[in-house]
Order: structure tokens, then sequence, then C-alpha cells
């Protein structure tokens, strides 16, 4: 049998209820003041924060949870360091928990930061005399020996981060919680938060970090959870979940492609379709990364036109441009032509790591760049996770590592 879980949620629901108060006039607000008059109540409301969240945490494990913004998160932190009980279901914890959730949280604002130092301490379980052994190293590692005897009130939000993280870890906690509050920092500080997490990973600390940062998760976590609107959607390795998470991200972002674009053009000669085609020539809008995909163009011209230019320029739906290929480019005469017709471009391997992609195809004249029709990011079509391996970056590069030489240590003599 394998280790234990040091974290096992099984089947977890969390709901918070509330009531909905309705609007009041600022007269209404007054007058409420001075009346014992009580509105009637209205029945409470319910908001299932997560509902039948399942996983376990192997002790060591470097763990991340990821989602949109009101997904449930900071709800699994929170039953996790037991600031919430579950409604249903089962969590079990073994060890002790050090959590940086929010802001401030732990922190009383009139006492100052070396105050508020020996108060989480003695929270957690520790005496005077073991806080004083680590209480040099809190400080230093906060960097904020300077301000460590003001109250925390007048503190930034990057110096709560700073004393908040730095008690964290140095809590000699089995069981590390980190949320987003890590991207309050500064950039050098950041850096060196994730150099101490990988060092308590190292130790065999059970690490918990939430972050829309989905390739710090590649970097640290081994596994993930993707939830959405309090539900799970996936669980398992880092690599597996976060191409998933990163696809449904890409595809989930901004406004949704529609037949309204900008178009612009002489009309000469009119783009009248654009289609994207698998290995069979059938019409598809996913395609895995490694498999073949064509670009088809289909086109009216009304009179005769001399070696027109077709182009394409393909974007991530983040706006990075990815090409700009045309006919032009790669030396392909097309003669004079007129009437209907259709032209491809192949691609023998989807380079493209996942996410979705926008595709504006035009035609000019090759000689004055005169534009004859110009479809704007008019289309567009999603690419999964395929044989690649790769996960960061925009390409799978069609490349091989090949150990090229040994070189032998020389022995003197």
């Amino acid at each position: 049998m394998g280790p234990e879980p040091i974290i096992s949620f099984q089947n977890v629901d969390k709901r918070f209820a509330f009531t909905k108060e309705k609007p009041q006039s600022v007269m209404e607000a007054f007058i409420s003041l001075f009346s014992r008059r009580r509105q009637p109540k209205q029945p409470p409301e319910s908001l299932w924060a997560v509902r039948g969240v399942s996983f376990d945490v192997l002790p060591g494990q470097c763990f991340g949870i990821v989602g949109r913004n009101g997904s449930g998160k900071s709800t699994i932190l929170k039953l996790i360091a037991r600031i919430l009980r579950p409604n249903n279901g089962r969590i079990v914890i073994n060890g002790r928990v050090s959590a940086l959730l929010e802001l401030g949280a732990g922190f009383h604002p009139d006492l100052t930061g070396r105050e508020n130092i020996f108060l989480n301490a003695a929270l957690l379980g520790f005496d005077e005399a073991t806080t004083h052994d680590y209480y040099d190293r809190i400080v230093e590692f906060s960097e904020l020996d300077e301000f460590i005897d003001m109250p925390v009130r007048h503190y930034s939000s990057g110096m709560y981060m700073r004393l908040g993280f730095s008690v964290a870890i140095h809590m000699q906690p089995d069981i590390l919680i980190v949320d987003e509050i890590l991207a309050v920092g500064d950039q050098a500080f950041q850096s060196k938060c994730i150099d101490a997490i990988m060092a308590m990973k190292d130790r065999g600390v059970t690490i918990l970090i939430v972050s829309h940062n989905i390739n710090l998760v590649r970097t640290l976590c081994t596994h993930v959870l993707w939830i959405d609107k309090g539900i799970p959607q996936a669980y398992g390795p880092v690599d597996e979940i976060a191409a998933e998470y990163a696809a449904h991200a890409f595809q989930t972002k901004g406004q949704p492609i529609t037949a309204t674009f900008t178009r612009s053009g002489t009309g000469e000669i009119e783009i009248t379709s654009t289609r994207f085609l698998d290995a069979q020539g059938e019409p598809q809008e996913t395609f895995a990364t490694g498999e073949p995909m064509t670009i088809e163009i289909g086109y009216v011209a009304h009179k005769p036109v001399p070696n027109p230019e077709f182009g394409l320029a393909i974007f991530r739906q983040d706006g990075v441009q990815v090409n700009g290929p045309n006919t032009q480019l790669a030396g392909v005469d097309l003669g004079v032509i007129e009437g209907e017709g259709v032209l491809r471009y192949e691609i023998e391997q989807m380079p493209l790591l996942p996410a979705t992609y926008l595709v504006t195809t035009a035609v000019h004249d090759s000689r004055s760049h005169q534009c004859y029709d110009f479809h704007q990011k008019a289309y567009s079509f999603h690419v999964r996770q395929g044989s690649s391996k790769e996960l960061d970056g925009l390409l799978a590069l069609s490349a091989q590592w090949r150990l090229h030489r040994i070189l032998t240590p020389t022995h003197s003599s």
C-alpha cells in the first residue's frame, strides 16, 4: 500500500446562506435609522461554493488548484485551514497547517510587526522561547527590519505579504497553503518566495498553491485540481490538467467570434469562404498539436486579375501573431485568375500549442498592394494537446535532442 494522504477531501460540499436586501431610497434608509419598523425578513438563499469535491494530497506533494475567480479555490483552502466547516462530506488533515490566505489575515492592525510575529506563533502553538529562535530569520527574510516596530495598519499590501509569507514558511508547517496573494509582491521578492517554496518542497513539506499563473503551477506542482463554479472539472498530473485548463481558458476568453467582422477592399476579387480541413479533407474546428491542417480560401474574381497575392495571418486569441504567410513570399505565381476558385495553405504538422486562434484572410494586388478583399480576424479554430508533451510557449518545434559528444575527463599523472 502507498502512503496515507496528508489531506483528503471526500465528496465535500460547502454552502453559504445569504439574504438579498431590497434596495432602499436615501430617505427610506434615513428613516429606518430612527424607526423600530422592521422590513419583513426575506428567506435566505443558498450559494454552493463547492459541490462534490474529492481529492487526495500525499505527503511531500506540491498540489495546485486552478480555476476562474469565484470558482471555489479559496473556499477549499479555508476548509483545509479549518477556517470553514463543510456542510457535507469528510475532510481529513494530518499535520500542522500554515496558511497565507489573504492580506492581513491573522494580523492585528494595532500591533507592530514584531508583536504580530509572536501573536501568530502563539496561535500555532509555539512558546515565546521557540519564537525568539525563529524571530531573526523571519525578519531577515521579510526585509522589514526598519518597519518591524511599526503598527501593521501602516503597512502597504506588499509589506503585509512579505511579513505574512515569512511567518508562514518559518513556523515549521507540515502543510503550507499559499493563495494568489503571492502575486502582490514585487518581482524580486516573488522569486525569493518561489525559491523558498522549492526548498520546502525538497524538505518534504506538503504545499498547496492557488494561482492564476498556470506556468508557475507547472513549475512547482506535481498534481492539479481544476475547479469551475464550485464543481471539479479535472484532477490529476500537472501536465495533463494544465494543458486542458489552458486550452479551456483561451477558448472561453474574450468575446465569441461572430459573422460580424471588419471587412474592406475594392472587390475585384472577393473571398467567399475560409475553411479548416483535416487530413481527410473534412471541415473541422479543432485540431491536435502535430496533426495536419489545411486552410482553404474560396474566392471569386469578377474580372481577369494578373497574379494576385493571397495571404493570411494567424493570431492566438490573446493577440500574439503567430505568422503571416502569403503567395508572393512563397514564390507562387498564380497567373491571371478569373471566376471562382480555391486556394489551400497546407500545414503538414500543426506546430501550435493548445489555445484558440483567429485567422485573417486577404487578397491584394501584388504590385500596387491595393486591397481587393480583407477579412480581419474573421475565422477561428482551436488546438488541443496532441502527441507533443510541450506545454510552455507558443510552438512545438520539430526538433530532437541528440547527444553530440561525451567529454571524457583528463587525468593528470
